[in-house]
Parts: structure tokens; C-alpha cells; sequence
């Protein structure tokens, strides 16, 4: 049995991770870390690491940055290995938990979707194929119409994810209207549309000569995120220091 100390336990999706663990066979929350204390949690809850006293083999982090150091610290000197979900990381602090991972492991991804890190190995196959016949690259993601950053995080991880296999040569494109002109051969266009509740789609398209090939995820709920953030932990608990990411999770 994996236990699991979930920072962010009473935030949205602390609350969806509590749920489906209530009846996982292979893992369950011992403790969790909340500055809010309204939820209701069949574990103890704690506001700091530092006033932790359960032992655990693995941390599922879905928080915000402030605090990130306490959990580190933690994980470094319990030797709990670290899920980290957390977004909107500073440079600093990006090199902070890189440091860290010489010293526990850490798994950080800008998506924990297990279909999401499955479509990156997909793109990045076929974009070593289909950009050898002039095939064009375009990204379109949509979210609902509450999400503030654009184009999202998981747009920029799959043009990432193509461009490494492309020896970095493409530069992204996300606003034609500032430019009449042909697209670049090597570029990827990147674009965002924001309504209604949308949780989450990517689409990435192929285009050549007189074919298309489209490659598409939807998120129906947050909890496929969840899933797959537990799965991490599944994976990550007794592994050796070093920085993990979902890929590995999935082979």
C-alpha cells in the first residue's frame, strides 16, 4: 500500500484525489497539508510540513507555489519523494526543486493527464515523419471561459515536445493577424479559444498536400488529471533521487 501525503487536500482537486482514493486498493492519504481547514477528510490534516508527524512514502502536490520550499525541505530530509502538480513556477524555483531532485526523487509535469503524456510520444513519432514531406504543424487548444493564461501550458508542452524531436529548428506562431504573410516553413502555430466550461481540449494537426492527420485529447473532468497524479505516486514511491517526469510513468 502506497501512503500518500496530499498537499492542497482541501483545494478542487485535493478534493477529487481524496475521492478516488477512498477505494484504491494500492494506495490511500495518511496526512494532508491545507492552510484551509473547512473540508471534511478521513485523515489527519496539517498546516505546514513542519507539524507533520505522519510517516508516508511518496507526496502528491496539487497547491500553489507558496510553500514549496517547506515540502522540499520536508522531502529531503524524510526521504519522501515528491508528485509535483504545482503550475506557474518561477525560474527560481524551477531551479530550486532541480537542485532538490539530486537528493529525492521528483516527478514534475505540466500535465498529469496519462492521455496527454500518451499524445506527446504520438506527436513527437509523427512529427519526425510528416515534417520530412513539408507537412505544416498547428496547435489548438481550448479551455473555459475562466482560464486567464493563453495560449495553455499543455499547448506550449506538446510544441515542446515536437521541437525536441525536430533539433529545436521550428519558432511558434501565435498570432497571425500581426503578420500578412505566408506562414514560415518551420514554425508551429499556436492558437487559444476560451468559453463556457470547457475543461480542457488539444488538438494538434498535421497539414500537407491534399491530406490531413489530426491528433485530439478531451478532458471531460479534472479527474483525469488526478488519475493520472496518483499514478505518479504509484510509481514514484522508492524510486532513486532524480527528476522524473509523466513519461516515465508511462514507459
Amino acid at each position: 500500500m502506497t501512503k500518500i501525503i496530499l498537499r492542497g487536500c482541501n483545494g478542487k482537486m485535493g478534493q477529487v484525489i481524496s475521492g478516488l482514493l477512498v477505494n484504491d486498493q494500492q494506495a490511500e492519504i495518511v496526512a494532508g497539508i491545507d492552510l484551509n481547514g473547512i473540508a471534511k477528510n478521513e485523515y489527519p490534516v496539517f498546516k505546514s510540513f513542519s507539524h507533520c508527524n505522519v510517516d508516508a512514502d511518496v507526496i502528491i502536490d496539487f497547491s500553489s507555489p507558496k510553500g514549496l520550499e517547506d515540502m522540499i525541505f520536508y522531502g529531503q530530509n524524510k526521504n519522501v519523494p515528491i508528485v509535483l502538480c504545482t503550475t506557474g513556477l518561477t525560474e527560481e524555483e524551477i531551479t530550486i526543486v532541480i537542485e532538490a531532485s539530486k537528493k529525492v526523487a521528483i516527478l514534475r509535469s505540466a500535465n498529469m493527464s496519462l492521455g496527454i503524456n500518451t499524445l506527446l510520444k504520438l506527436v513527437q513519432a509523427a512529427a519526425q515523419i510528416l515534417t520530412a514531406a513539408d507537412f505544416d504543424i498547428e496547435i489548438l487548444e481550448k479551455h473555459h471561459n475562466q482560464k486567464v493564461d493563453a495560449p495553455s501550458g499543455t499547448a506550449l508542452l506538446l510544441a515542446d515536445a515536437i521541437n525536441e524531436v525536430l533539433n529545436k529548428e521550428y519558432t511558434y506562431q501565435y498570432d497571425r493577424s500581426k503578420e500578412l504573410a505566408p506562414r514560415g516553413k518551420k514554425e508551429i502555430g499556436i492558437s487559444a479559444v476560451r468559453g463556457g466550461t470547457i475543461v480542457g481540449e488539444h488538438e494538434v494537426i498535421f497539414a500537407g498536400t491534399d491530406e490531413v492527420i489530426e491528433f485530439k485529447h478531451t478532458a471531460y473532468s479534472k479527474a483525469v488529471f488526478a488519475k493520472g497524479a496518483i499514478q505518479a505516486a504509484k510509481f514514484l514511491a522508492g524510486k532513486e533521487p532524480g527528476l522524473y517526469q509523466m513519461s516515465d510513468v508511462i514507459g
